[in-house]
């Protein structure tokens, strides 16, 4: 048999007899019935059975679990599969870069608000008085170029994944 006494979930799934050579049972244990249902019902077996034997051994476990995952993903995002939880990542990096870029920034604009203007001792009236015009000027420029005044509505496209994914990733993992 394919792996020990039992037969591996394939072959125990199609009520077959696992042959000693079995191509599924190094990566379809009898203990995991489930990771091959799974694939079995969105690919099917005699489709995976094609695509293990094209590879190369070293590269069968890395397919096996991508076609987990995918299979997966498929169950519950017919349609987009795992391009869906991909999206709905790729949505949540650009949220988070947003973000971050809000936040470097207010940090930019505390910064210079807090700078303290520094004046050499020895500067003739005029030169004070220019310098001190400039600070004032700047300090106008802080107050009006508020972040906070930015639409909330400019960063809420990035906040919210389509109305087509949904959040793949609060439920069980993709991989088992």
């Amino acid at each position: 048999m394919g792996s020990g006494s039992s037969p591996c979930a394939s072959c125990r799934l199609l009520r077959r007899r696992c042959a000693k050579g079995c191509i599924f049972a190094p990566y379809f244990p009898s203990d995991d019935p489930h990771k091959f249902a799974i694939v079995h019902k969105v690919f099917g077996a005699s489709n995976v059975s094609k695509m293990l034997q094209e590879l190369p051994i070293h590269q069968r476990g890395d397919a096996v679990s991508s076609l987990v995952y995918e299979a997966n993903a498929r169950m519950r995002d017919p349609v987009y599969g795992c391009v869906g939880a991909i999206s709905f990542l790729q949505n949540q990096v650009s949220q988070l870069q947003m973000q971050l870029a809000v936040a470097q920034a207010e940090i930019l604009c505390i910064q210079m608000q807090q700078e303290p203007v520094a004046l050499p001792s020895q500067i003739d009236q005029h030169q004070h008085h220019h310098h001190h015009q400039d600070h004032d000027q700047k300090s106008l420029l802080l107050s009006n170029s508020d972040i906070n005044s930015i639409p909330h509505q400019y960063f809420s496209s990035f906040a919210s994944p389509s109305n087509v994914i949904q959040d793949p990733l609060k439920k069980e993992s993709l991989w088992t």
